[in-house]
């Protein structure tokens, strides 16, 4: 045991070590968009390669440079084997040439050490014409050219390529929610890069995803609506207002995509919606505290999360009519169904339990301890054994689902606030927001075989052909 711990604690500090993230930016205006720039992963002959970024721009053919926040300033060789992001930021809207790097130290590891490289002391411009829309986003990747950019293992002067993602199949997206940057990335699933970002309004929270209709649904908590995307386009389309106030923070749809549910934290209500013609038809009074909503098997009855009532709503699905409340161990804030639909496990934000409801009796049948307080669940689809990750924890626990003994873990260094499965890849996707970042772990070995650098403050993630 004192073995297992000590290699828990190594793999931790890895994963927490070399961390970069994008900072908390300021809020976009309404007259700019937003771009974020990612450098490619390095060729193997760059990884003895080890330099340090000051600053980054984009050049405005009117404005002159406008700085970007940096994102990573110091970069290894050796470290950049997958995608990074470099920089981010909100930007005027207009046409720009390109963007300007200053670049600080370069060193270059020999059999001795590390030795300096000369540095420039003009700022490396990078030729790409771009230009930026008002309230939407978009993705440039850079790529260094390792050969042009060391000269005669002595000087350093790096040489970048600018380009736009190449279009990814829609079958192979996901998107995950930046409740701070307010904007959406979209990542592929195969390459496990991120290819684009949605520009959404102020403090986007819950997502869900119509597959069929191709269409993205963001509730909006900062500005009172849920707005409508088009994946094809990776534009929204609409926006569906709800009252002021509202503040809606989790959405549920429908199997059949014609009910939409909106959990409203400001009034403490789920706002049912026809998706078609983009109208509440009705405003149900639930708990305090309404945190997300799953709805059941049976297409039949939808359950909402109250986090400060400590009670769980249950709702007829197609009218939103409330049917019970059942009270739960304090601070309910998720909930998933077993395979089979008849066991509904729901966790707490504030309390070290597991509530199992039986969804046709509508009580609770069983109440089980665990580790500490929790934030996200995920079934898996091939054994029906339960992921549990909290905030504070820097693993995520695989437990059996009748005892919920701890079976096998996922190191994450970092808590996890949401868990979406890719069940034909067999992954499993851990949002980490304390380092912007989505990690992705075979669902086998249990190791994380991909990381993502995404914007800042992920709270919700869903994929096409999710489970």
């Amino acid at each position: 045991m004192r073995s297992a711990r000590s290699s828990l604690l190594v793999i931790c500090l890895a994963l927490l070590g070399c961390q970069a993230g994008l900072p908390l930016s300021r809020v976009r205006l309404d007259d700019e968009g937003i771009v974020y720039l990612y450098l490619q992963p390095l060729a193997r002959e760059a990884e003895r390669l080890q330099f340090t970024i000051e600053s980054v721009s984009a050049a405005h053919r009117d404005l002159g440079e406008v700085p970007l926040a940096l994102a990573l300033g110091e970069l290894r060789g050796s470290e950049l084997r997958r995608q990074r992001l470099l920089a981010a930021g909100p930007l005027p809207a207009g046409d720009y040439s390109g963007f300007v790097v200053r670049t600080g130290k370069a060193s270059l590891r020999g059999e001795e050490g590390p030795a300096a490289l000369l540095v420039p002391e003009a700022p490396t411009r990078i030729e790409f014409g771009f230009t930026v829309r008002r309230g939407e986003g978009s993705i440039v990747s850079l790529a260094l050219r390792y050969a042009q950019s060391v000269e005669a293992g002595f000087r350093f002067s790096p040489a970048f390529a600018a380009f736009a993602p190449e279009r990814t199949a829609v079958g192979l997206l996901g998107f995950v929610v930046n409740s701070r940057s307010s904007d959406v990335s979209v990542f592929d699933k195969r390459s496990m890069q991120v290819v684009g970002v949605i520009a959404t309004g102020r403090e986007p929270s819950g997502i869900a995803l119509d597959q069929l209709a191709r269409r993205l649904y963001v509730a909006v908590s900062g500005e009172d609506g849920v707005e409508v995307v088009d994946i094809m386009s990776g534009t929204i389309v609409d926006r569906i207002r709800l009252s002021p106030g509202d503040e809606p923070v989790a959405l549920a749809l429908a199997p059949d995509g014609r009910t939409l549910l909106s959990a409203n934290r400001g009034s403490n209500t789920v706002s049912v919606i026809d998706p078609a013609s983009r109208f509440e038809r009705a405003k149900v009074q639930v708990g305090s505290g309404p945190r997300s909503i799953a709805i059941d098997r049976t297409r039949r009855r939808a359950f909402v999360f109250n986090a400060f009532s400590n009670t769980v709503a249950v709702l007829d699905l197609a009218s939103g009519a409330p049917i019970r409340s059942i009270a739960t161990a304090p601070g309910p804030v998720r909930g998933q169904f077993n395979r089979r639909g008849d066991r509904l496990y729901v966790i707490h934000e504030t309390s070290a339990w597991v509530t199992v409801i039986d969804p046709v009796t509508l009580t609770v049948s069983a109440r089980l301890p665990v580790r500490s307080a929790l934030a996200a669940i995920e079934i898996d689809p091939g054994t029906d054994f339960v992921y549990l990750a909290g905030r504070g924890e820097p693993t995520v626990g695989l437990h059996e689902p009748f005892s919920f003994a701890p079976v096998d873990f996922v190191a994450t260094g970092a808590g996890v606030v949401d868990m979406a499965t890719d069940r034909e890849a067999n992954t499993l996707y851990l949002v980490v927001p304390d380092r912007n970042r989505v990690l992705v772990v075979d669902r086998i070995s249990k190791r994380t075989v991909g990381e993502l650098d995404v914007g800042d403050g992920p709270t919700w993630i869903t994929l096409i052909g999710e489970n």
